[in-house]
């Protein structure tokens, strides 16, 4: 009875304390409320960095860490950090305070330490509270340390974010320990869970803007080792990315009759794969495919378009 009797005047205080904010000001008031609703602010992804084409290019973890910052301007309520490994996930936002005791400033930089379990826990508890958009990061071998927490993130829905990096075998000196052999096959798995793994670095800054628009949980997986960028004149515009797959680049001289799919470091190869099966008088499609899931969730004609049946 007591809450159903307070309840009410709370509210009416609330909504008044608001409107009365919205006049005096503004542009802050139109912050909050996008901040209260974890939306994102209009515009925030209108100076995103294009990336020139490159044969030598750059690592995705990289081009992610450029795309990061350039949304850390835009987006205020954008707050996360590493497990431990921010100068190998590269997630710091440059220009922003640490979350400390007594730090001056806006804090935004989270240093979770070696806890991925608790970190993906407490990202999730950040997006279920709201105000915020939290992420977490570690290499993607560790993410098996926070399964439960990135289950149950699909499962409530909430719009936690994650960086994984090191994503293959071409990730250092650490050796097989640390190759995440099966890990994105079994994140590809979780329902409701969505795995972004962009092929150079335009597709980078995409699975970015997919990533914070997503309805519920979404994982960029990245690469140590650098990847050609892509000259979009000769190649499918990274736009096409936010499908989930397209087709990167068509057989010449008639249908395909090969179809070679690839996601994040083996785009590359399969590009060089094109090469040499033309050579051979051999007609074959590349298909970059950076999201499984959201390929799935387009209409039968498009997916038919990039892989016939």
């Amino acid at each position: 009875r007591g809450i159903v009797e307070r309840g009410p005047k709370a509210r009416l205080a609330w909504e008044e304390q608001l409107a009365a904010y919205r006049k005096a000001e503004p542009a802050r008031a139109a912050e909050l409320e996008v901040a209260l609703g974890t939306g994102l602010p209009e515009g925030w992804d209108r100076d995103l960095p294009v990336f020139p084409a490159d044969p030598k290019g750059v690592a995705t973890r990289k081009a992610s860490h450029t795309v990061l910052n350039a949304i850390a301007k835009a987006v205020p309520g954008l707050v996360g950090g590493s497990a431990d490994l921010a100068c190998s996930n590269l997630t710091t936002m440059d220009g922003f305070a640490d979350f400390l005791p007594g730090v001056e400033g806006v804090p935004r930089n989270v240093a979770w330490g070696i806890r991925e379990h608790g970190m993906g826990a407490a990202v999730n508890g950040m997006a279920l509270h709201g105000g915020v958009i939290p992420f977490g990061a570690t290499f993607l071998i560790f993410s098996d340390y926070m399964r439960p927490a990135l289950r149950l993130a699909a499962l409530m829905k909430v719009k936690t974010r994650y960086v994984f990096t090191h994503d293959s075998i071409g990730l250092g000196e650490d050796g097989p320990t640390h190759q995440p052999v099966e890990h994105l096959a079994s994140l590809r798995a979780i329902p409701g869970f969505e795995v972004l793994r962009p092929a150079d670095a335009n597709e980078t800054r995409e699975c970015w803007k997919l990533a914070l628009e997503a309805d519920g949980p979404a994982a960029l997986v990245l690469t140590r080792q650098n990847l050609p960028t892509l000259d979009r004149t000769v190649f499918a515009p990274a736009e096409n990315a936010r499908r989930g797959g397209y087709v990167l680049r068509d057989a010449e001289g008639g249908e395909p009759e090969v179809i070679l799919i690839a996601t994040g470091s083996e785009v590359s190869l399969a590009i060089a794969a094109q090469d040499s099966l033309a050579k051979k008088g051999v007609r074959a499609r590349v298909v970059s495919l950076p999201s499984f899931s959201r390929f799935f969730a387009q209409d039968a004609a498009y997916r038919e378009s990039v892989v016939p049946s």
